[in-house]
């Protein structure tokens, strides 16, 4: 009986203690500042350029109004929510900047926000920030669209090769069939996603670019089927203009 008081008296304390921790981590008399980038270059760091905007979280019900400061200047002064202010770096001298906000309650109590230590850098600054940033995402993107332009002319000849009936594999993307030349073949890894049911893609018999969709394996089993028939039409049409081709040429030598 004993050992169960202890330990209930031990959970009561730590619930109370528990309790008694913010779960935001933030006073009850602090405001909840947060800064925006509207428009401009933002870093890793604390370098930002361009149009920003401070708004303040969660407000209390009470809060009446809210004055915005950077470098303890006030520039704004909200007494409606949203409790914001938009501003743009251009406007203050290159450097550190202290920003801030403080609120005052219908009961009269004045609230006071986390600050934020800003370097506010150049727009030449700030671009070229940028660009080391995104220039590697960029170089990747341009990689895979080369790729995706390049590999049909590398692959092409080995596909192409294929005799019309032969069975294929379609691999994990599976196939489609050209909607200009009417054969099946494998969709490529790097093929373009045109929405959720299309894929931009090039054929390997024709060479041409289509909006394809992928087929069954049915369909695809089908269209190479029917390549068998569309080969034996092509071969009779060919014998037929050549052995027309070849009358006229000998009616020719005959005349004469």
């Amino acid at each position: 009986m004993m050992k169960k008081s202890i330990s209930s008296i031990i959970l009561a304390l730590v619930l109370s203690l528990l309790i008694s921790i913010p779960v935001n981590g933030q006073d009850d008399n602090e405001l909840n500042l947060r800064l925006n980038r509207d428009f401009g270059y933002g870093g890793m760091g604390n370098d930002i350029q361009g149009l920003f905007s401070m708004e303040i979280r969660n407000p209390p019900a009470d809060l009446l109004r809210v004055e915005f400061h950077i470098d303890g200047q006030l520039i704004f002064e909200d007494t409606e929510p949203p409790f914001k202010v938009q501003f743009n770096t251009d406007s203050y001298s290159l450097g550190t900047h202290e920003l801030a906000a403080t609120g005052y309650t219908s009961g009269g109590q004045e609230l006071h926000s986390q600050s934020y230590t800003m370097d506010f850098v150049s727009a030449d600054q700030g671009w070229q920030a940028a660009l080391k940033m995104i220039g590697p995402i960029l170089a990747i993107v341009f990689g895979v669209l080369v790729l995706a332009f390049v590999t049909p002319y590398i692959f092409r000849h080995k596909q192409a090769n294929l005799p019309p009936g032969a069975p294929r594999n379609y691999g994990v993307k599976g196939g489609a069939i050209c909607p200009k030349c009417s054969r099946p073949f494998a969709l490529r890894f790097l093929s373009l996603n045109m929405g959720p049911l299309h894929k931009l893609d090039r054929c390997p018999y024709c060479g041409r670019w289509s909006l394809l969709r992928r087929r069954s394996m049915d369909e695809l089993r089908a269209a190479e089927a029917a390549e068998i028939g569309s080969a034996a039409h092509f071969t009779s049409q060919t014998s037929a203009e050549d052995k027309l081709r070849k009358e006229l040429e000998d009616s020719r030598y005959q005349d004469s």
